[in-house]
Formats: C-alpha cells, sequence, structure tokens
C-alpha cells in the first residue's frame, strides 16, 4: 500500500520545487501539497496520511502550532519540520511536537530517505495502540530525583554544562531527547554526537535551560510506574553493559564510531521499559508475575502480553526520533540478533552478548551453553563463538 505524505509550506516555489524533485517516488507515495496549516488541517480531516512535512515560518499558523494540533489529532502521523538554519527559536517552539527536523535547503535524497525510514518504522511496530502512544509521545518519563537534580543544578548561580551532562547522562529520558535535538539535521553537524557531554556542550545552557525550565520538556516517572520496575538497577545495568560493549568493541578493533554509537546503544537499550511501565503500569504488572511465576525473562513476557518487547518499543521511538540508524537497529533487535539478518559483528550483536553477560555471573568452568538468553546460532555464523570465553576472561579482570 502506498504511503501518504503532506507537505506544508506557504511558498509555492518551494512546493512546486518539491513537486519535481519528488517524482521518482511518486509510484511509492501518495503526494499532496497545501500551502498553509489551515488547509493541512482541513485535508486532514477529509483524508488519513503517515507522514507530514511542515514549514516552519508561515503566516496564520506556523508549522509548531500546526504540528501540536496535529499531534492532538492525529498522534500516529510521523511529524516533520522543514526550517531554516535562522529559526532556531521557531524549532524550540516545536521542540514537543516534532519527531524530526530538516534543514533548508534540504537535499532531496536526505528528504526521501528519512520519510521511508519513518515509513517503515511504522510497519515494523504492527500495533495501533503502541503507535499511538509512541507517536504523541514528547519526551520519556525521567527518575524523579534525577529530574529533581536537573531542575536544582539550572536554577543555581553556578550551573555548569559539565554538571547538566552528568545528571543527564543517569537518565535515559534525558539522554534521548538530548540526542534528538542535537542530531537534528537544524542543527547542522557533520558527524552524529553520541557523548552528552559534547551534547550538551554543542547545544548550550541556553538551550538546556530553555527545554528544562520553560518547555518543560522532561517529566517524571509516576510512582505507581517505579513500583513496579527498579529504575536504579536498570540505570545500572545499562551502563554496566555499556562498559562491557565498550570492551568488547575496542578488543574486537572495530571502528571508532561504532564504539561510541556502541556505548549510547547500550544506555538506551531498555528504554522501551520505561514506556510501557509508565503507560501501561497493570499490564507491566501482570509482565512480572509472569516472569516470576514461569521463569521467563521480560522479553518473552512482554511478548505475551502486548504483542511487541521493550526493544521494539524503545527502536520505534528513538527512530522516530531520528537517531542513526546503527543505533536504532542495535537496540531494537539486542536480544535476537539474528533477526537483524546481519552478516557482520554490528551493535544489535554487541549489545546482545553485552547485555547478556552482564546479567550472568562469569565462571571458567562454565561453557557458552550456560549464558541464559544467548543467542548462539548468531555467534556462529559469524565465527565468533570462540571469542566468548576470551572476552569474558577480558570482563572478568575489568
Amino acid at each position: 500500500m502506498k504511503k501518504r505524505i503532506l507537505f506544508v509550506d506557504d511558498e509555492v516555489n518551494i512546493l512546486k520545487g518539491l513537486k519535481r524533485s519528488l517524482r521518482p517516488v511518486r509510484d511509492l507515495w501518495d503526494m499532496e501539497f497545501v500551502q498553509s496549516g489551515k488547509d493541512a488541517l482541513d485535508l486532514l480531516e477529509k483524508q488519513a496520511f503517515d507522514v507530514i512535512v511542515s514549514d516552519m515560518r508561515m503566516p496564520e499558523m506556523d508549522g509548531a502550532a500546526l504540528l501540536k494540533t496535529v499531534r492532538k489529532k492525529y498522534p500516529m502521523m510521523v511529524r516533520m519540520i522543514l526550517s531554516g538554519y535562522s529559526d532556531q527559536e521557531m524549532v524550540m517552539k516545536s521542540v514537543k511536537s516534532a519527531h524530526q527536523y530538516l534543514s533548508k535547503p534540504c537535499e532531496t535524497q536526505a528528504l526521501i530517505s528519512a520519510i521511508t525510514r519513518a515509513c517503515s518504522l511504522c510497519d515494523f511496530l504492527n500495533q495501533e495502540a503502541l503507535q499511538t502512544l509512541l507517536g504523541g509521545m514528547a519526551s520519556v518519563p525521567s527518575l524523579p530525583t534525577v529530574y529533581l537534580q536537573i531542575i536544582e543544578e539550572l536554577n543555581s548561580p553556578g550551573a555548569c554544562a559539565k554538571n547538566v551532562a552528568r545528571i543527564i547522562a543517569k537518565d535515559m529520558g534525558m539522554t534521548a531527547k538530548v540526542l534528538q535535538l542535537v542530531n537534528s539535521s537544524f542543527f547542522g553537524m557533520k558527524d552524529h554526537v553520541s557523548d552528552i557531554a559534547d551534547a550538551v556542550a554543542f547545544l548550550g545552557m541556553d538551550v538546556i535551560k530553555t527545554l528544562v525550565l520553560s518547555l518543560e520538556i522532561f517529566s517524571r516517572l509516576s510512582q505507581d510506574a517505579l513500583s513496579v520496575i527498579c529504575v536504579d538497577e536498570m540505570y545500572q545495568h545499562c551502563m554496566k553493559t555499556g562498559a562491557i560493549a565498550k570492551f568488547i568493541a575496542t578488543t574486537e578493533k572495530l571502528d571508532k564510531k561504532i564504539v561510541e554509537n556502541v556505548i549510547i546503544a547500550c544506555v538506551l537499550h531498555d528504554i522501551g521499559k520505561l514506556i510501557l511501565c509508565q503507560y501501561y503500569t497493570d499490564d507491566y504488572k501482570t509482565v512480572s508475575a509472569l516472569v516470576a511465576d514461569e521463569n521467563i525473562s521480560f522479553f518473552k513476557a512482554e511478548r505475551q502480553i502486548f504483542g511487541v518487547s521493550h526493544a521494539q518499543v524503545g527502536a520505534y521511538l528513538l527512530g522516530l526520533w531520528g537517531l542513526p540508524v546503527d543505533i536504532v537497529e542495535g537496540i531494537a533487535f539486542h536480544h535476537e540478533p539474528s533477526r537483524s539478518g546481519s552478516h557482520e559483528f554490528e551493535l544489535c550483536g554487541i549489545i546482545h552478548i553485552a547485555d547478556r553477560l552482564e546479567r550472568n555471573e562469569y565462571s571458567p568452568q562454565n561453557s557458552i551453553e550456560t549464558i541464559v538468553g544467548l543467542d548462539i546460532p548468531y555467534f556462529d555464523k559469524l565465527g565468533l563463538s570462540a571469542r566468548i570465553p576470551l572476552w569474558q576472561e577480558g570482563i572478568a579482570k575489568i
């Protein structure tokens, strides 16, 4: 079935240019082009669309106001902003409503790739309730203690980027949102930023303060959700998994960018659990009960209850927010790297083995068959099974 894309821009010449440049995808997409936010909303009442791409500066209703309305009325739609570099103030207005930011002028292939990827994500998580929830989300709820720490730091006279970055790094939701913004094409970064300290330094304290204090982009995880899952333990697991993954990737002499991305992917790999706990608390209590009663993994229990796992939920949201494909895919398949179809040792495999080794205490007497949940066929296929005991020995030393 063709995907339906709606483009909104008050400049006729830009719309004409988009029509011309997007002719090669006419067989894949049904496209409509309108000149105002009002026209867009009128059309949305009559027809359904998968993606909306809007300019920012338009008379009567700007892009931020348009996407805010779309987010409330049509949360399953992917929402993109197409804006000039001079519109930072306007982009900040849309940070709660836009999934991705594309800068003008935008290369045709970059635009096509962004939309294609967003559409494929919708097919990836074929659950209407979850798509509606995740599509309408502005941020991932944060741990209350961390939320209070960031507020206190930003309100203090001596607030500094180093302290702010240290606090943000403690929280999956804050980390994901900051990375979403700093890596948007609006900011013109040539290389992906995966280090939170670099992200905070690049955005600057004024932008961070606006996000937290003015726009209130971060929210608190509910006490009910905190009663279901121990977020502190999850944080410790993610940090340790990242350290193990870094060791393995470095030992295998993988590319520096892979090493950087695998660390942030490990920090975020369980972010889907936070989302499910916060918004489906009662169902997640059932998941926890299944894990205890039937001695199965959360991953399998989630699939029984939701039809999807936290890996898919987290990957879907981060993909919508425009994080790099390898990070999104790494998180999506970190429990089942064989399903990724990859023929190389990439993020999903590194996160998987790091996650499994962190969850299973190492003993030299044990074989790899004793590592619970390990996707052994994946490592056999890549010829890496014999490397696992060597990784274990190195990890035990550090």
